[in-house]
């Protein structure tokens, strides 16, 4: 088995520096939040975004002057891509069914899926105003049926961006934001003077966003780890270097510290790559994020075999694993560890992150070993009920439970039991003894 670093990232001990800090910035900003509610939020904003309007919700007026300013091709473009995202989040909807069975005469077992009563949906901002993320969050709750729906996007120049401000509103947000990073998960998780609190969080964001939900994560709900952006490209030589350093650079380009993987069993087209990724970088308007993110955390890992290939892919388990090979399908039946797979050359990530409907919230930092994206089931609650119809059937399942409990020692677990066994089976069993 031969697997050759052509390019690493930063080692792992630094990148867990890195992490430490963004723990003790986070774990200070929440208490603060919590402890101060409106005045620290108003002082985060200051700091961060240089903003402090006299109310951070948006009202109405404000919510239709802000969608006024979008371009009429940009307002066609996102109901296009909510159409997109709102067909396939319904079909998905459909698949999850409500359930009842009689699994022995007279005992009913059932289970409801209910949604989650109230999510904040965050939007991310910073370098780029990440106008998709509120369809997928906030649309997808929607058709989700959850009743009240709070989205958060930080300002740009000032003021609410209004792309953003229109998604939101068409995907069905109820209350309206303008607040970022940390205090934005922060005051819709704790609940401010004038925010109440939610019960889930979702959305993506920078590694402090991320880092918020994780600490908030036991107190609400989260969808998954959804931090920098992570790329993969799978590719053998029936692709070129032009088209892996393109799906490479264009998700590099997301952050300063968004890992990209060239995976290939092919030296030639590795190293044709990594002289690609130096040209493009010489003219990409976004060079200086995408060079930093690749010279950091930028890797081109060669391998023997496919074989090889599957194991270091699901290894490391990325977010985005674009695959363009001979034998995509095989990679599609055989990987367990991802969050989402572009499979071959004519799809890419950027068709998920933006417009073809899937969801672009996933999961980061390997979270992909124990959980698929955001979809539509992650806000919806399987709740089971049970009913028993008959004497027979509460007899039956009584004896049965009363030796059980007694089997762990629970004499009050057992008298549930034996009682009913008493009432409807007419059977005299003493208190602290298994029903017979």
């Amino acid at each position: 088995m031969a697997i050759t670093y052509l390019k690493s990232g930063k080692p792992e001990s630094e990148r867990a520096e890195d992490d430490a800090k963004v723990r003790g910035v986070v774990e200070a900003t929440l208490a603060d939040i919590a402890d101060r509610g409106d005045a620290a939020v108003r002082d985060l904003s200051q700091k961060f975004d240089n903003y402090s309007p006299a109310n951070f919700r948006l009202t109405q007026s404000e919510i239709d002057a802000a969608m006024s300013k979008v371009a009429a091709r940009d307002m066609e473009d996102i109901k296009f891509a909510q159409d997109q995202i709102r067909n396939f989040a319904q079909a998905q909807r459909a698949s999850m069914t409500d359930i009842e069975v009689e699994t022995m005469p007279g005992v009913i077992l059932g289970h409801k899926n209910i949604p989650v009563q109230s999510v904040g949906c965050y939007v991310p901002g910073g370098k780029f105003p990440m106008v998709a993320s509120a369809h997928m969050s906030v649309l997808t709750a929607s058709v989700a049926g959850v009743p009240r729906i709070v989205a958060s996007a930080p300002p740009q120049n000032g003021a609410p961006h209004p792309a953003i401000v229109a998604a939101m509103h068409m995907g069905g947000a109820h209350e309206i934001y303008v607040l970022g990073g940390m205090q934005a998960v922060g005051a819709m998780a704790l609940g401010t003077q004038t925010v109440d609190p939610v019960h889930m969080i979702v959305g993506p964001g920078n590694a402090f966003v991320a880092e918020a939900k994780r600490q908030l994560f036991g107190r609400v709900g989260i969808d998954l780890f959804a931090g920098p952006t992570e790329t993969m490209v799978i590719a053998d030589d029936t692709v070129d270097a032009e088209l892996c350093a393109t799906d490479l650079l264009g998700q590099a380009e997301h952050g300063y510290n968004s890992p990209a993987v060239l995976l290939t069993n092919s030296a030639k087209l590795a190293k044709e790559t990594l002289s690609e990724i130096d040209r493009i970088l010489d003219v990409l308007p976004t060079a200086e994020t995408a060079r930093t993110s690749w010279n950091d955390y930028g890797e081109v890992i060669l391998c023997d075999t496919y074989d090889e290939m599957l194991a270091v892919a699901d290894d490391i388990a990325s977010e985005h694993v674009q695959v363009m090979t001979d034998r995509d399908d095989w990679f599609l039946e055989n990987m367990t560890c991802y969050g989402a797979l572009f499979l071959g050359p004519r799809t890419n990530v950027a068709n998920g992150d933006k417009v073809i409907g899937t969801n672009h919230t996933l999961p980061t930092k390997k979270a992909g070993r124990y959980t698929g994206g955001l979809w539509v089931g992650k806000f919806l609650k399987t709740h089971s009920y049970q009913r028993i119809l008959t004497d027979e059937a509460a007899t039956l399942v009584g004896e049965y439970g009363s030796r059980l409990c007694m089997l762990e020692g629970f004499v009050g677990h057992a008298e549930q039991c034996n009682i009913r066994v008493r009432r409807y089976g007419g059977k005299n069993v003493a208190y602290g003894t298994a029903a017979e």
